[in-house]
C-alpha cells in the first residue's frame, strides 16, 4: 500500500521526511537571566533531537542567540504598553504548531498557541534553589544545565578590532594574545548593586602597585551607558587601560571578556558572562543573596558587604581592601599556579 509503519505508529509513505520538530524559546529581556538560562538551548535539542528552536527576548541580549545551535530565528522583544509585546509575539507564533514550548517568564502566551508541549515557569519553583538548578529541574535534567556563551568569529573579530590595537599601544612585550587582561564590570543596572566608581579607581591603583599585576592590563567593560562608572578605573589604569565601554554589543563583550585572564564585575548580566565562559570571576555584592545569585561555575568567587549568609549591607560598606584581597585569592587560586597568563 506504500506505506511504511514509524516507531511511534504513525504512517507516512516510504522515502518522505518527516519536517523537522519545532521549539519556541521564552527567555528574558535581561542580559543576566538569559545567561543563567541558556543551557535550556542544549537540553531542547537533546529532547527533541533535529529541532529548530525560535528564541523571543529582549533587544539588549539578543545577540546571544544568533549562533546558537539549532536557532532558527531570533524574535525581539520590546516591552510595549498594555502587553502589547506579547501581543505581538503571540501573532507571530500562533500560525505555528509548537512539539515545544518552554517559557521561562511564566507568561500565559504558551496557553493560548498550539504546543505538544508546555513547560512554564512559576514562582513555586523558587525554593532556594540557585536558579540554575531551577531551570535545570524546569527542563527535567537531573544535572544542572550549565550555561554557555555562544560565541561566533564575528564577536570575536569584533572584540579583536577593539582590543588588539590598545594592547599594541600600551606597554607590554610579547605576543598581544599572551599578554594578561583584568577584566571590570564597573555597572549593574538595579539600584543598590553598583559598587561605588571611584572605589574602581582605587582598586585599579592597589592592583597596579602590587607586584602580582606587573605588566596586566585593565579593561573596563560595558555598555554605551555604562562609561560614567568605568571613568575613574579607566583614569587610574593610564597607559595601561584598555576601553571596552561601549564599543559593541553583548555578544562583543562577552568575546572581550573571553580574552580576559581574569574578571572582576558587580552583579550584572556580564558577570554571569564571565562565569559562564569558565573565566575566573569575581562578583561584588551588597543587599542581595549571593549565595543564590553568585557567579556559576568552578572558577567563581564573591565578594560581599556582610559575608553572613542571611545578613545584608549596602554595597557602599564593601571596602576596597576586601574586594582587593578577593581578587589576589582569585589571581592566586587560578593564575599563580598556571605555568603562564591563563588565556582563552
Amino acid at each position: 500500500n506504500g506505506f511504511s509503519r514509524d516507531d511511534d505508529c504513525s504512517q507516512r509513505p516510504r522515502g518522505a521526511r518527516l519536517s523537522a520538530p519545532k521549539a519556541l524559546f521564552v527567555s528574558s529581556n535581561r542580559i543576566g537571566d538569559c545567561v543563567i538560562s541558556s543551557g535550556v538551548i542544549r537540553e531542547i535539542a537533546r529532547q527533541l533531537p533535529g529541532v529548530q528552536i525560535t528564541v523571543a527576548c529582549g533587544r539588549p541580549p539578543a545577540p546571544f542567540f544568533r549562533s546558537a545551535p539549532n536557532v532558527e530565528r531570533v524574535i525581539i522583544l520590546d516591552k510595549k504598553k498594555a502587553a502589547g509585546h506579547w501581543v505581538d509575539l503571540w501573532r507571530q507564533v500562533r500560525g505555528t504548531k509548537w512539539d515545544m514550548v518552554v517559557d521561562i517568564r511564566g507568561s500565559a502566551l504558551a496557553y493560548l498557541i498550539p504546543a505538544k508541549r508546555r513547560i512554564v515557569y512559576n514562582r513555586r519553583w523558587e525554593t532556594g534553589l540557585r536558579k540554575v538548578e531551577m531551570v535545570s529541574r524546569l527542563m527535567g535534567s537531573s544535572t544542572p544545565l550549565d550555561p554557555e556563551i555562544f560565541l561566533d568569529d564575528q564577536a570575536r573579530a569584533e572584540a579583536a578590532a577593539v582590543i588588539d590595537p590598545q594592547l599594541a599601544a600600551g606597554p607590554g612585550v610579547g605576543p598581544i594574545l599572551a599578554r594578561p587582561i583584568l577584566a571590570l564590570a564597573p555597572i549593574a543596572h538595579q539600584p543598590g548593586k553598583s559598587w561605588p566608581a571611584d572605589r574602581w579607581g582605587a582598586l585599579v591603583d592597589k592592583l597596579k602597585a602590587e607586584p602580582r599585576f606587573d605588566g596586566w592590563r585593565f579593561m573596563p567593560v560595558g555598555g554605551p551607558g555604562d562609561r560614567p562608572p568605568a571613568t575613574p578605573a579607566l583614569e587610574a589604569a593610564g597607559d595601561r587601560a584598555i576601553d571596552c565601554v561601549g564599543k559593541g554589543d553583548i555578544l562583543c563583550s562577552a568575546a572581550a571578556i573571553d580574552r580576559a585572564t581574569l574578571f572582576v564585575g558587580n552583579d550584572s548580566g556580564l558577570m554571569h558572562v564571565s562565569a559562564a565562559l569558565g573565566r575566573p570571576t569575581l562578583g561584588l555584592f551588597g543587599p542581595t543573596e549571593w549565595w543564590l545569585y553568585g557567579p556559576w561555575g568552578p572558577k567563581t568567587r564573591t565578594a560581599a558587604s556582610n559575608e553572613t549568609r542571611g545578613r545584608f549591607a549596602p554595597i557602599e560598606d564593601l571596602s576596597v581592601d576586601h574586594v582587593f584581597d578577593g581578587v589576589l585569592a582569585l589571581h592566586d587560586a587560578y593564575v599563580a599556579g598556571a605555568a603562564g597568563p591563563e588565556t582563552p
